[in-house]
Formats: C-alpha cells, sequence, structure tokens
C-alpha cells in the first residue's frame, strides 16, 4: 500500500466494502418488485376449499358413502377417515408399495389414486384378506417362511402377492379371502420380477419369495 492510500484512508478492502453494499442496495427493490411481478397468489387462494364429492365403494366387502375432499388419495381415506391402517404410507411416490392395495382384483398403489376415482369399485386392503384366527394362505405362509421383520412393508407385500396370483390364473378368484387353488409354478426370478414393485428394507426377500412360492404351488392349504 503506498503513502497516498494511507493518506486518504482508501485500501482495497474499502472500495469493495463499499462496492458490494451499493449493489446489494440496489438490487433489494428489485427483487421484491420481481416476486410481487410473479403474481404470488396469497395461501388461502392457493388451499381453498373444494366442494366435497360423494362417493360410495365397497370396502372389504362392506360398504362405504362419504363425503370427502376430491383430492383425497384412495389411500388417505383409508387410513386416516375410516381407520384402515394397515395399509402403510411409505415414500408416497409410488415407488415402495408399502400402500398397496386390491382394487376389484387388480394391486394398485394406493397413494397414487384418487378415493373419488373408485366410486363402485371393491377395494380389499390387509385387514380384509384375514383375520387372527383365520389367517389368509399367504399370511400364513409369511408367519411359517418369517417374510418379514419390521413389518412395515409386510401389508403391501402380502396384497401383492394375492395379487400377483390372480394376474397368473386369469383373474381373481371370486372369493379373494381364501380361494387361492390351482398351482402356478414360479421361479425364484420370476417372483421378484413380479414383485419389484414393493421394497422390503430390511432385506427379507429369499423369505418373501419362499412364501409366496409355497402359496402359488399349493402347498398351503
Amino acid at each position: 500500500m503506498d503513502a497516498e492510500q494511507q493518506k486518504d484512508g482508501c485500501t482495497r478492502r474499502t472500495v469493495l466494502i463499499t462496492s458490494a453494499a451499493g449493489v446489494a442496495a440496489a438490487t433489494l427493490p428489485h427483487a421484491g418488485q420481481a416476486q410481487q411481478a410473479a403474481g404470488h397468489a396469497p395461501a388461502t387462494a392457493a388451499t381453498a376449499d373444494l366442494p366435497l364429492a360423494d362417493v360410495t365403494l365397497r370396502i372389504n366387502g362392506q360398504p362405504h358413502t362419504l363425503s370427502i375432499d376430491p383430492r383425497v388419495t384412495l389411500l388417505d381415506l383409508l387410513r386416516e377417515q375410516l381407520h384402515l391402517t394397515g395399509s402403510k404410507k411409505g415414500c408416497d411416490h409410488g415407488q415402495c408399495g408399502a400402500c398397496t392395495v386390491l382394487v376389484n382384483g387388480r394391486r394398485i398403489n394406493s397413494c397414487l389414486t384418487l378415493a373419488v376415482l373408485h366410486e363402485g369399485d371393491e377395494v380389499t386392503t390387509i385387514e380384509g384378506l384375514g383375520e387372527p384366527k383365520k389367517l389368509h394362505p399367504m399370511q400364513a405362509a409369511f408367519v411359517k417362511h418369517d417374510g418379514y421383520q419390521c413389518g412395515y412393508c409386510t401389508p403391501g407385500q402380502i396384497c401383492s402377492a394375492v395379487g400377483m396370483l390372480g394376474e397368473m390364473r386369469g383373474g381373481m378368484p371370486s372369493h379373494v379371502t381364501h380361494d387361492l387353488a390351482g398351482p402356478v409354478v414360479f421361479s425364484d426370478e420370476e417372483v421378484r420380477e413380479r414383485m419389484s414393485g414393493n421394497i422390503c428394507r430390511c432385506a427379507g426377500y429369499p423369505n418373501i419369495v419362499a412364501a409366496i412360492r409355497e402359496v402359488s404351488e399349493g402347498a398351503v392349504a
């Protein structure tokens, strides 16, 4: 630093600080104006209530007529309004399969579909497959083969496995609860491929595959 700079009190540091302060002061008002120009709607307008929609579904064999927000997913309807909490909310993006249920015998991710789209449909959750004293064959096989660890994914795994067997037989049997008669032979690789939409974070896949193969081949009554 030369003597002239010291005398005037002007250094490289003070020049940089002064310049930065000037730029910030000049740009802040424009940033506020840009936000206003973007037309951000008030939060209340974005989340305004919609008229309720009436929907009737058969869930686990029982009719339910409800007035619901049309934005409610089937998963949230089951869990929050009907208290059928067996179907789990995992990723909420259709990637983990924990929310799998059967709709008209077909397996779907209930977090990805709106409840209002299922007017008149037959929905089967894990609660509708069996009960403690009369387990569904797939439930019994999962218990026998220890096809679960933490158990969070298990309801979706079981519903998906039941749906998969129905798909292989050309459609679900008339009594989804217990009628899985007729063997279907899978390889381990095919079971893994057909169940690839259901993730087990505990990595209990070998036991899950063993349970499904036992049921598919008719070894479980």
